[in-house]
């Protein structure tokens, strides 16, 4: 889940939401989200929280902050409900490595 927050928070522009089954699973998705982003963006988080606990994992590239959970964790701090004002959008994605999964569209053109 993404949530717009440009016009309700001075803090950061989006938050994307997402959760795992386990800690380890937490852990994963975090660490291939870094990877992504260095690798194809060469962006580095500025801050990190939660990676020694794993049931939250914070990602702070000023600009969004990634909020990786498990599944208990983000019922029970529904960042969703707490800025229920933003607009959200959910994306969906096969797991990683499909065929199908190419990262963010390509804006460059031909």
């Amino acid at each position: 889940m993404v949530l717009d927050l440009r016009g309700l928070s001075d803090v950061t522009d989006h938050f994307v939401i997402c959760h795992g089954t386990s800690d380890r699973h937490v852990l994963a998705i975090t660490e291939n989200i870094e990877g992504w982003l260095r690798r194809e963006l060469d962006l580095r988080p500025a801050h990190v929280e939660g990676r020694r606990q794993g049931d939250w994992v914070l990602l702070d590239f000023i600009d969004f902050v990634v909020h990786v959970f498990t599944s208990e964790r983000r019922d029970f701090y529904r960042l969703e409900r707490l800025w229920g004002d933003a607009p959200k959008s959910e994306f969906h994605s096969e797991a990683p490595g499909s065929p199908k999964e190419t990262g963010p569209p390509d804006t460059a053109g031909p």
